[in-house]
């Protein structure tokens, strides 16, 4: 059985490699629903169908353990597939998130003000914003939107994204940590942290590989039943021009493949 990671495009391949260089040894899938990005500007419903597909396609392919690393999908449909889905079609599937590791380090660091930069859809939920003050109701949490950057990253298009960057968290510019609420967003973490220097930015990138291996270590009964053959495929839903150089730029020569999902046909 495999682990697999599913993401609205290839932002998730940043966590997929995290989780290979600290586990190294299981076997992954990765699937990018690259058709239907960005997520973020998608309604409710169109998400949780995209989202769905995905898992489904995945317990066909043998997944027994799936990470959805991408945080608009996670604060839409997460609880919605573990509760009901789930239990309704693989209960023997365990499916996890990226929001509330992501709270866990963010309140670990002892700031009571953060601020958080995520998609739209993402921002709306107000699902960090919930999960932070679940915890300490006396943090006051920023949130902003930042649609341009999905899409500049999906397009390999860096060159202004300190500019784009910069604008989007002048709002924010005295909060004492910063959550980088999306799975593609630690490919701009040096840019945040230039513009902001005194500031605590916090990458998915740089702690989720940690978190799955706690995760398994505590969960020997799903861990026994991972593949241990280090093998590695990566799919995406659709192949774009820019897709095989974006991949490269996050894993060094991966080769991405083609797959179609339900709400392609």
């Amino acid at each position: 059985m495999k682990i697999g990671v599913f993401d609205s495009g290839l932002g998730g391949l940043v966590i997929t490699k995290a989780f290979i260089d600290t586990l190294p040894q299981y076997d992954y899938l990765y699937l990018g629903d690259t058709a239907h990005l960005p997520y973020g500007e998608k309604t409710s419903g169109r998400i949780l169908k995209y989202t769905l597909d995905a898992m489904k396609w995945l317990i066909k392919h043998d997944c027994k353990l799936i990470i959805i690393a991408c945080n608009t999908a996670t604060s839409i449909c997460l609880r919605y597939i573990q509760q009901k889905f789930i239990p309704a079609e693989a209960p023997d599937v365990k499916v996890l998130g990226v929001v509330i590791p992501t709270v866990e380090v963010a309140l670990a660091g002892g700031e009571k003000h953060i601020g958080v930069i995520a998609t739209k859809a993402t921002v709306e939920s107000h699902i960090y914003q919930t999960e932070l003050k679940k915890i300490n109701p006396n943090i006051s949490v920023a949130e902003q939107a930042t649609p341009q950057i999905v899409p500049l990253i999906e397009s390999n298009d860096f060159s202004d994204m300190e500019k784009v960057l910069e604008d989007y968290l002048l709002p924010l510019k005295n909060v004492e940590s910063l959550i980088l609420g999306c799975t593609h967003y630690p490919l701009i973490k040096d840019y945040a942290r230039k513009i902001l220097p005194n500031c605590h930015i916090i990458s998915q990138d740089e702690f989720m590989g940690e978190k799955l291996a706690d995760y398994l270590r505590r969960h020997p009964e799903i861990e026994s039943k991972l593949g241990k053959h280090q093998k590695q495929r990566f799919f995406v839903s659709k192949i774009n021009p820019q897709a095989q150089l974006i991949a490269e730029r996050l894993i060094p020569h991966i080769l991405l493949e083609q797959t179609t999902l339900l709400s392609q046909c």
